[in-house]
């Protein structure tokens, strides 16, 4: 075995065992789930599809997949979906795709990015009640979670981010982040081993987003300590409320 060859198995093989630990310590997946792949076609879902198609061939604990795909029509993605469909048939996972539409013009006091993420996931949560399933995978990695923290500090003046599993009443369903303890530069690399296709990107609403300044800020905050990330991400379960201000 080269070198180059045993680098690529070590880095495949430390990627899902991360992402399994997750799932596993989380209790992220049980027994009889049915679980919906939100599949946008970015590298993270379609790692997503790959780490949970392989880890439902594992005997405990059984559960089953199925992926969907929701075009937004007035947004001009270009996703592959046949290359999609293949992708999830590699594994075995059936291949749902659906198309939504929202109106920047009905709410102003909304970014079209939050319409277009609300309208998505309304969808996403009637495809998932429609096939019978009680769970739904997200391909969020740790990047998002610490960014999403970072800004609910800065906009929202809030201590609180995406939670590796949710609750939704409403629906009577969990959303699930599998791939939460993952970095993004690792899933950068699964996706560069595996040649996954990239997605053409052409959104008018984009580069509006206070996530990308978010992101700029974050790097920024890194060459002040490289081990930033760790330290935001350890945080997150050591709040040490003495030493806040207390309301009486």
């Amino acid at each position: 075995m080269t070198n180059a060859k045993k680098n690529t198995d070590e880095t495949i093989e430390k990627i899902m065992r991360r992402a399994w630990k997750t799932i596993r310590e989380y209790a992220l997946i049980e027994d009889g789930d049915k679980i919906l792949i939100g599949l946008s076609g970015g590298k993270d879902s379609l790692a997503l599809v790959e780490i949970l198609g392989e880890r439902m061939k594992i005997f405990k604990p059984k559960f089953t997949l199925v992926a969907t795909h929701i075009s937004v029509e007035n947004i001009p993605y270009q996703s592959d979906l046949d290359f999609l469909e293949k992708h999830c048939a590699r594994f075995g996972i059936p291949f749902v795709h659906e198309i939504t539409r929202f109106d920047a013009s009905t709410d102003k006091r909304r970014t079209p990015c939050f319409l277009c993420s609300w309208n998505r996931r309304k969808k996403l949560f009637e495809i998932a009640k429609r096939l019978g399933c009680n769970k739904i995978a997200l391909g969020h990695h740790q990047d998002d979670i610490l960014e999403t923290l970072l800004m609910n500090l800065t906009f929202q003046g809030a201590f609180g981010t995406m939670p590796l599993m949710m609750k939704m009443d409403k629906f009577d369903m969990k959303i699930i982040r599998p791939l939460a303890m993952n970095t993004e530069k690792e899933l950068k690399a699964f996706a560069k081993i595996r040649k996954y296709k990239k997605q053409e990107r052409n959104c008018p609403y984009e580069n509006k987003s206070s996530r990308n300044s978010i992101k700029t800020l974050m790097k920024r905050i890194e060459k002040i300590n490289p081990d930033f990330r760790n330290s935001m991400w350890g945080a997150m379960s050591n709040i040490q409320e003495n030493y806040l201000p207390q309301q009486k």
